[in-house]
């Protein structure tokens, strides 16, 4: 996955925006104003890509021990989000959009009532 790959496939989810809230090298991607995705555009460009997504805490776990390339989040809460590396080539381009779906609906989920209605 490269990362207009990325980028396309997140803004095609429903009320999804991009932002650079913390600098200008860490893209994130929010649902209603909550982050669901995040990523560093050096490290892209460097073949070091990771994409920072939230995860159910048994599933991380789960993941983290099947795959090589799913760590826990880099400068994330541990448990509930994961540190997914798109360049090892282990990962299938299905399987990034499958974790970036969970990330999504797992933040939607957290959304309060009224939020997850306009959805």
């Amino acid at each position: 996955m490269n990362i207009e790959d990325y980028r396309n496939y997140c803004l095609s989810k429903k009320e999804v925006t991009e932002h650079f809230p913390f600098d200008e090298d860490t893209l994130v991607f929010k649902v209603l104003g909550k982050m669901f995705a995040l990523a560093s555009l050096k490290r892209w460009e460097n073949g070091e890509a990771f994409i920072n997504l939230k995860c159910d805490p048994e599933y991380a776990q789960e993941l983290r021990a099947e795959y090589d390339s799913i760590k826990p989040g880099y400068h994330m809460h541990k448990q509930q989000w994961n540190s997914v590396y798109v360049h090892s080539g282990e990962l299938s381009q299905q399987l990034i959009k499958a974790l970036i779906d969970h990330s999504y609906d797992m933040v939607v989920k957290g959304l309060p009532k009224k939020l997850r209605e306009t959805l």
